[in-house]
């Protein structure tokens, strides 16, 4: 049985499409009781309130018609963001080169996160040049990896 997510991210990507956009990413998540339906979407000069609205209308139709989900869930159609996650190897190589915060399971020599410049990605480890050379982590240390953005 194939997950919520990717039924949900095959009938939301050629609606983004559609629009201008590209799908980022979409979590099934359950917070203080209620279960939310979260598509990110991203777009060459960032994405609008119209875009998500003009991807929110078509999708929730489809969600309708499609009913993979059970229950009850609130949809969300947002942009990924400047501090995007990166999740998947295709947003790793677009953004090798480029600043990211890596947040730890486990705090390596006193820290939980580590910024640095993405070096390379392989099968969820990544290598960071940070302030003290390279440095490499492993897929099971990283609890998440954003692009960092400073102000």
């Amino acid at each position: 049985m194939p997950k919520v997510t990717d039924v949900v991210a095959a009938l939301a990507a050629p609606i983004a499409a559609e629009q201008g956009c590209s799908l980022w990413d979409v979590e099934y998540v359950k917070e203080a009781g209620t279960w939310y339906l979260r598509v990110f979407l991203d777009k060459e000069g960032g994405v609008s309130i119209d875009d998500c609205e003009a991807v929110s209308r078509p999708l929730s139709d489809a969600l309708d018609e499609a009913d993979p989900i059970e229950g009850s869930y609130t949809l969300e159609v947002g942009s990924a963001g400047l501090d995007r996650t990166l999740k998947k190897p295709e947003h790793f190589q677009r953004y090798l080169g480029s600043e990211v915060e890596v947040r730890l399971y486990r705090a390596r020599e006193g820290r939980k996160s580590v910024v640095g410049r993405l070096l390379s990605y392989d099968n969820g480890g990544v290598t960071l040049e940070s302030g003290d050379g390279p440095l490499s982590l492993e897929k099971n240390e990283i609890a998440q990896v954003r692009l960092y953005v400073r102000f």
